[in-house]
């Protein structure tokens, strides 16, 4: 059973229509971050996403009720920990 995405796409332009019709999901008292500066564009770049592998596991069921205890997202959660985890043991290597 996959988890249903709550990443939203709009363009430009649809952002900017939705904030005439003062539909801007956006809380008003969000607050605006410092911009990052014309050096830090010079350097950026795009970095894509590894791919996902849709994977069958067999778990202990507490351990999955202790994540799922903490709202959405708890598959995503579950997959922060397994990277901290490789990241860690990649340091020790």
């Amino acid at each position: 059973m996959s988890e249903k995405s709550t990443i939203v796409r709009h363009s430009l332009s649809e952002i900017q229509g939705l904030r005439e019709r003062g539909e801007d999901p956006t809380r008003a008292d969000a607050p605006e971050a410092d911009s990052l500066g014309p050096e830090f564009w010079k350097s950026a770049r795009v970095v894509m996403p590894t791919g996902k592998t849709s994977v069958h596991l067999r778990l202990d069921s507490d351990v999955v009720e202790w994540f799922k205890a903490h709202g959405k997202g708890h598959l995503t959660r579950m997959n922060a920990v397994l990277r901290a985890y490789v990241e860690t043991q990649k340091r020790c290597m």
